[in-house]
C-alpha cells in the first residue's frame, strides 16, 4: 500500500516507485477536512487538491493501481483509517513519503507504531526536499541558518547526495481492487479555482518545459516584474505534489549543462531560487518550533507587535492608499496567487510600517494562497518580518513606493488590479496625491512611511536577548 500525501503524481514518486518494485499496489489518501481547516488550507489549494485527486486516480489506473479515497476529521483519524485498510486488503507493507512539520511528522509516528503492530512492514522516503534534511551541516556539524553558507554546502555536496529522478513505474498485474473516490463527494471546493490552475501531471510538466524556454531567455531580467509573466507559476504544483523540487532541479541542470551556479544566467537564477525552497525545509525540519507559531530568532518574541484590527483589515481588504500593496492584495484574493516581489512588499508593509504581528499576514497568506505551503510561507514572513533566517532588521525595510517606480515603472500591474486608478499617469500611479485620491476614491496613505520605518528600526534596536529554554517551545 502506498500512502498519498502532498505528493499527488506518479513520476518520481520513490514511495511509488519502490513499492512497484515489491508487487501488485493499491494507492490510499485520506483527506482530512478538520486538518485542512486548521492549517489554513485555502480555497483554491482545496479545489486543486481534489482535481489532482482525479487527476491521479487516471494516471494510476493506466499501471493497474487503484486509488483508495477516505475521508477522516483530522491527523487523528488516519491511523486507524489505515489500519482499517491493511487488515481488508491484508497488506504487507506500506510505503510513504514524508512530511516535516510537526502535526505531520507526528501523524506519521503514530501510523508508523499502528501498521507495525499489525504485522506489517513500513518504508518511508524523503520526497519534498532534493537531498535528506539533516545531510547539509557545517563543519561543526550545525544546521544553516543564513542562506549564502547553505548553499554553498548545498552546491558541494548536491551531487553526492541528491536524490536521483526516480523512473516512471511499469504496469502491475490487475488486482480485484476498484479505485474509490466516491468520499470526495462530502467535500466541497469551487471548481472555478480549476479554470486558472488546471490540474493534473501533463499541465505541470508542460508548465515546467514552457517556462525552461523563458527562464534561458529573460527570466533574471523579468522575474521581480509584477506586470509581466516572468516567473514559473509552478509553486502551486510543487504545493500539492504534482511536481516535485527535484524534477524542477533536474530539468534545469539539464538546460544548464549540469552546472548548479553559472552558466545561463536565466536558469542560475531559477536555480537558486529552487535552493532557496529547499533551505527553508531544512530550517522547518531543524527547527519545529516554525511550525508552531514560534519565531526562529525567540529574542523577538518580545516585540510589543500592535493589535490593530482596523489597520490589518485594511491591508487584508487592499485599501492602504499606497497602490502597489492593495493591486498586490487584489491579485492574492482574486487569483489565489501573488508575485514574489509582493510578497516581500506587502509583507516588510505589514511588519515594519504597520507594526502589525507577522503571524496574522502568514495566516491571512494560507487562507487564500493556492501555493500555500508551509516551510516556504513561514520562511517568507520570518525572513520579512526580520524574525527568521538571514535576519537584517536594521536595514531590510522595503519602501512600497520606491518598488513599484522600479518594478512596475508603467503601472502596468496597478492598473490592471486597481483600475480607478488607470487614468493615472506613469509618475502618478504609485503615489496619486490627495487630491487625486480624494477625485478617483481611492484612500490616503494610512502610514509614514519613514516614521513608521524609523520606529520599527528602533523597537529592534532595543530588543534584548531574553532568557530562553533550550527545549522547544509549543505554541
Amino acid at each position: 500500500m502506498v500512502w498519498f500525501k502532498r505528493d499527488l503524481r506518479v513520476y518520481d514518486n520513490p514511495a511509488l516507485t519502490e513499492a512497484m518494485k515489491e508487487g501488485p499496489v493499491i494507492a490510499v489518501y485520506v483527506l482530512s477536512h478538520e486538518q485542512w481547516d486548521k492549517h489554513d488550507v485555502s480555497p483554491a489549494q482545496r479545489a486543486l487538491i481534489v482535481g489532482q485527486l482525479h487527476s491521479l486516480e487516471k494516471k494510476l489506473a493506466e499501471l493497474n493501481v487503484p486509488l483508495l479515497v477516505k475521508v477522516g476529521d483530522c491527523f487523528d483519524s488516519v491511523p486507524g483509517t489505515l489500519a482499517r485498510l491493511i487488515k481488508e486488503y491484508s497488506v504487507t507493507s506500506l510505503y510513504f513519503n514524508r512530511e516535516y512539520e510537526v502535526n505531520e511528522r507526528r501523524c506519521e509516528s503514530a501510523v508508523e507504531q499502528s501498521v507495525k503492530l499489525l504485522g506489517a512492514e513500513v518504508f518511508a522516503f524523503h520526497d519534498a526536499c532534493m537531498v535528506v534534511p539533516g545531510s547539509v551541516l557545517s563543519l561543526k556539524g550545525e544546521p544553516y541558518k543564513v542562506f549564502s553558507a547553505f548553499k554553498k554546502a548545498f552546491i558541494a555536496g548536491y551531487g553526492f547526495k541528491a536524490r536521483p529522478v526516480a523512473y516512471f513505474p511499469g504496469s502491475q498485474p490487475v488486482i480485484d481492487v476498484s479505485s474509490d473516490l466516491t468520499e470526495l463527494q462530502c467535500i466541497g471546493y469551487d471548481s472555478e479555482w480549476l479554470q486558472q490552475w488546471p490540474a493534473g501531471e501533463a499541465e505541470a510538466h508542460d508548465r515546467l518545459e514552457r517556462f525552461m524556454d523563458v527562464a534561458s531567455r529573460d527570466y533574471k531580467a523579468t522575474r521581480d516584474i509584477p506586470g509581466v509573466p516572468g516567473t514559473s507559476q509552478l509553486s502551486p504544483y510543487l504545493a500539492v505534489g504534482a511536481l516535485s523540487t527535484t524534477q524542477c532541479m533536474t530539468t534545469a541542470l539539464m538546460a544548464n549543462e549540469g552546472l548548479l551556479d553559472g552558466g545561463n544566467e536565466g536558469i542560475a537564477c531559477w536555480i537558486n531560487e529552487l535552493i532557496w525552497r529547499e533551505f527553508y525545509r531544512h530550517v522547518l525540519f531543524h527547527n519545529p518550533e516554525v511550525s508552531m507559531n514560534q519565531p526562529l530568532k525567540k529574542e523577538t518574541d518580545l516585540l510589543p507587535w500592535r493589535n490593530d484590527q482596523a489597520d490589518f483589515q485594511r491591508w487584508c481588504d487592499g485599501n492602504t492608499g499606497f497602490p502597489i500593496i492593495d493591486a498586490a492584495m487584489k491579485q492574492l484574493v482574486t487569483t489565489g496567487w501573488m508575485h514574489n516581489r509582493l510578497r516581500m512588499i506587502t509583507a516588510m508593509f505589514l511588519t515594519k510600517n504597520l507594526f502589525i504581528d507577522w503571524r496574522l499576514g502568514e495566516q491571512f497568506f494560507m487562507r487564500h494562497l493556492v501555493d500555500g505551503d508551509l516551510a516556504s510561507n513561514n520562511g517568507g514572513w520570518q525572513w520579512c518580518a526580520s524574525t527568521g533566517v538571514d535576519a537584517a532588521p536594521y536595514f531590510r525595510i522595503f519602501n512600497p513606493v520606491s518598488q513599484s517606480k522600479r518594478f512596475d515603472p508603467d503601472g502596468t500591474f496597478i492598473r490592471k488590479f486597481l483600475p480607478q486608478l488607470a487614468s493615472l499617469n506613469a509618475k502618478d500611479i504609485h503615489q496619486p496625491s490627495l487630491a487625486q485620491a480624494k477625485k478617483l476614491n481611492y484612500p490616503e496613505p494610512m502610514v509614514n512611511l519613514s516614521e513608521s520605518a524609523g520606529r520599527t528600526k528602533l523597537l529592534f534596536k532595543n530588543l534584548t536577548q531574553p532568557t530562553v529554554p533550550d527545549e522547544v517551545r509549543v505554541g
